[in-house]
C-alpha cells in the first residue's frame, strides 16, 4: 500500500464515514484524497470493469444526504454498500439503519448508469426500498441484490423514482484493486473499500 493511501485511511479512521470530521479534519482529509487521486494507477476507471464490479463499503463522504441518515431519531446508520453490475450498468446504494432490537432498518436505493467518457458516468435513479431487514428479509447485501434483480417485491415501501426527475453524474477519480474514489455532481466525494 502506498503512503498516499495509507495517510488517506489513517484520516478516516474515527469519523464515522464523515459524520464525526470537523472541519479541520474535513481539510486534512480533502488533502488526503487528492493526494491519493494524483497516484491513480487506472487513467480509465471506467474500462476497468474487473476492478469496478463488486460490492463496496463506503468509509467517508462528504455527501450531506447519506451524513444525514444518522440523524434519524432512535437510531444509527449501520454499514453502507454500494453494488455495481457492469455487465447490466445497475448500481445498487444500500444503508443499514441499526436501533432498537428486532427494528433495524434497510434503505435501498437502485439505478442504472451509462459511461460518458473514461471517467464520468451518468446516473439514473429507478427504485427505492425502505423498510425492516426482519421484515424484507435482509440477510446480506449480495441476497438482497438478488432478490431486487429477481424481481422481487418486499414487504416495504417500495417504489419506482421518476428517473428523468432524479439522476446526476458521478466521476471515479481513483480506482485500485480495493479501494475507489468519486466525485458527484453536487460536489460531494465519496470514498469505498472493495469487500
Amino acid at each position: 500500500m502506498t503512503t498516499a493511501k495509507t495517510d488517506l485511511l489513517q484520516a478516516i479512521a474515527g469519523t464515522n464515514r464523515g459524520i464525526l470530521a470537523t472541519e479541520a479534519k474535513k481539510q486534512a482529509i480533502s488533502v488526503a484524497i487528492a493526494n491519493v487521486e494524483n497516484i491513480n494507477p487506472t487513467p480509465s476507471p471506467l474500462t476497468a470493469t474487473h476492478l469496478l464490479n463488486g460490492n463496496w463499503r463506503l468509509i467517508y463522504t462528504t455527501s450531506k444526504a447519506l451524513l444525514n441518515l444518522d440523524r434519524l431519531p432512535g437510531s444509527k446508520v449501520g454499514q453502507i454498500y454500494q453494488y455495481i453490475d457492469v455487465n447490466t450498468n445497475s448500481i445498487y446504494n444500500l444503508a443499514e439503519i441499526v436501533g432498537l432490537p428486532y427494528a433495524e432498518g434497510l434503505v435501498s436505493v437502485a439505478a442504472k448508469f451509462e459511461p460518458i467518457g473514461d471517467k464520468r458516468v451518468n446516473v439514473k435513479f429507478e427504485r427505492s426500498i425502505i423498510g425492516l431487514q426482519r421484515l424484507i428479509g435482509y440477510k446480506s447485501p449480495d441476497d438482497f441484490i438478488q432478490q431486487i434483480e429477481a424481481g422481487k417485491k418486499f414487504l416495504a415501501i417500495d417504489f419506482p423514482i421518476n428517473s428523468n426527475q432524479q439522476q446526476g453524474w458521478l466521476d471515479i477519480t481513483y480506482i485500485d484493486t480495493d479501494l475507489r474514489i468519486g466525485r458527484g455532481n453536487e460536489g460531494s466525494i465519496f470514498v469505498l473499500t472493495k469487500t
